[in-house]
């Protein structure tokens, strides 16, 4: 993988991020949202999706090895930053609009697709070669 996988993610992720985040606060689906009762959650979907936006940028930004290319350790956790937005935002955006509640298992694995990236972001710091300057 190659710095293109975060960047383009975290292009894609923080745009739609900040247009679902600014529907969900004006207008005719803020009303409806709010007579569903699902404001708040779409507020955090929004947050963890713009969250996870930026910390797709710091991957893609990442120390690199010698030859230029993230460690295998930060690029899954960019791929599984990406999966858990899909999944946790994702789901609950259409959980949040009347969306059939079957997706409902969707949001905590999307939240353990998140934990997961961290984890490897701790690992990475923890054993990883951040730089040849250590």
């Amino acid at each position: 993988m190659s710095y293109r996988f975060p960047l383009i993610s975290a292009g894609l992720f923080g745009l739609s991020g900040v247009l679902l985040g600014a529907l969900g606060a004006h207008g005719g689906l803020r009303r409806q949202l709010e007579q569903l009762g699902t404001h708040e959650n779409w507020v955090t979907a929004v947050q963890y999706q713009l969250i996870h936006a930026l910390a797709l940028l710091f991957a893609a930004l990442w120390p690199r090895t010698e030859r230029g290319q993230p460690t295998a350790r930060i690029a899954w956790a960019a791929r599984f930053w990406a999966l858990g937005v899909i999944l946790f935002s994702g789901s609950i955006f259409w959980l949040s609009l009347g969306g059939p509640k079957q997706i409902g298992p969707l949001t905590p694995l999307g939240g353990l697709a998140f934990m997961a990236g961290w984890s490897l972001i701790i690992i990475e710091a923890w054993r990883g070669k951040m730089s040849s300057r250590e």
